[in-house]
């Protein structure tokens, strides 16, 4: 099998990947591009794992064995039935092992061209680790510093219409970042997905021109960022955005407006600033909650807990902005995109244009 076996950097000769694994272990996270065609389901994986550590390694391999040969048949009759003689498909499991094995194997026997990918997943994942430290560090950023409801993400959006590089950190985490930050009805991807699609967004990138981000913490809800990407975009340029407290009201009313169609999960999340805030304050934000107090409750938030929060975080973090420069920003009016270029012009004449 040897000869059959390719690295990582070999998979772009390769007209299609294919990833054998089960379809919760591809969920979690996948080699860019690859087609799941598991050879054991998420609960044939279990049946096989039980019976090999509770009966014996001989049964759970000869159990398996069955599973995998009547899989692997019924994807040839479905998945690939249309595949060309010429086909040269990347075969991957977990680790290069018995499942990607016997796929290749009977692959080859078929007719086709078909590798294996040298240490399967956990080699790419490894890979995706070493590129997050080193990747990050080769863009000048320029990251969107201001208080919570002022557009950051907006404008974020607008500078990509309008044509700069954008790396929208909170869409690839599907997280806003705050601690009321999650998406109606959206999970967030896991730590090794959201790694993948980091490392993809960064490729795409000319090092050459600056990156745009949006100032964020270590963590987007449940996401760590890199610590490469953190510390080089907390030393680089920034571009403070303020809004007035009517605009950031409005717009943190309008952003965060589903979070008053379940307002128990509201009132428990703002439980858990207790500890940040008093239990009598928290409480008085929950009676808002209960009275549709929208307006006086995102007022309330803004005075006493993002902007201190800011005002506490933003200089210790991102060392270059006291040198930033600083833009009033219009979150809520229909001409972003304009706002936006006219950022892009400052910059043009400004010295962040060579940071």
């Amino acid at each position: 099998m040897k000869n059959l076996l390719v690295s990582l950097d070999q998979a772009g000769d390769f007209d299609e990947i294919i990833d054998v694994r089960t379809p919760l272990e591809f969920a979690e996270d996948h080699i860019p591009g690859a087609l799941n065609a598991p050879v054991l389901s998420n609960e044939e994986r279990v049946l096989v794992g039980t019976t090999y550590k509770q009966i014996s390694p001989f049964e759970g391999t000869r159990i398996g064995a069955a599973l995998v040969a009547r899989n692997i048949a019924h994807h040839l009759e479905t998945t690939f039935a249309d595949r060309p003689r010429n086909w040269r498909p990347l075969i991957y499991c977990w680790r290069g092992g018995k499942r990607s094995g016997s796929v290749t194997t009977l692959f080859n026997m078929i007719g086709w061209q078909a590798r294996q990918l040298d240490g399967g997943y956990k080699g790419y994942r490894r890979a995706t680790l070493d590129t997050l430290e080193s990747l990050p560090k080769t863009f000048k950023y320029i990251a969107l510093v201001g208080p919570t409801g002022s557009g950051k993400t907006r404008l974020l959006a607008a500078l990509n219409q309008a044509g700069a590089q954008t790396l929208d950190l909170e869409a690839l985490a599907a997280h806003r970042g705050s601690l009321l930050g999650a998406w109606a009805g959206v999970a967030q991807p896991s730590q090794k997905r959201f790694d993948t699609l980091l490392v993809c967004a960064l490729r795409a990138f000319d090092p050459k021109r600056p990156v745009f981000v949006e100032a964020e913490s270590r963590r987007i809800g449940s996401i760590a960022l890199p610590l490469a990407l953190l510390e080089t975009f907390h030393q680089g340029a920034c571009v403070e955005v303020l809004s007035s407290h009517e605009d950031r009201a409005a717009f943190l009313l309008h952003d965060y407006a589903h979070l008053f169609d379940d307002p128990e999960s509201l009132k428990a999340q703002l439980q858990k600033m207790i500890g940040l805030h008093s239990r009598e304050r928290v409480t008085g934000w929950q009676h808002l909650v209960d009275e549709n107090g929208r307006a006086e409750l995102a007022g309330e938030l803004i005075e006493r807990h993002y902007d201190p929060a800011y005002a506490r975080s933003s200089h210790q973090h991102f060392v270059q902005l006291p040198r930033a420069l600083q833009i009033h920003f219009r979150p809520n009016d229909a001409d972003v995109v304009e706002q936006a270029k006219a950022l892009l012009a400052q910059l043009d004449n400004s010295a962040l244009a060579v940071v």
